[in-house]
């Protein structure tokens, strides 16, 4: 019996949270990691922990009531930009 490695595909594995209420919106993310994500194309975390690749223009969106309540609650001078 031996082990075959398959060869890598163009599939990505879905990093939402699956509830579909995420895509609704748009979230707060760090802003250099905004930038990473454009160029290299990885998947960023929001505030409220949603992890994908953005590929929308967000403000077509309303912002992420949990991304929201997390930012007011942070102290001023950690926000992300």
């Amino acid at each position: 019996m031996s082990t075959k490695i398959l060869p890598d595909s163009d599939i990505k594995p879905d990093l939402s949270h699956g509830d579909g209420d995420h895509e609704r919106f748009a979230h707060y993310v760090e802003k250099d990691k905004i930038m990473e994500s454009a160029v290299m194309g990885t998947p960023i975390r929001a505030l409220c922990g949603k992890v994908w690749v953005p590929n929308r223009d967000p403000s077509r969106f309303p912002v992420c009531p949990e991304c929201k309540e997390v930012y007011e609650g942070l102290p001023k001078g950690d926000e992300p930009e």
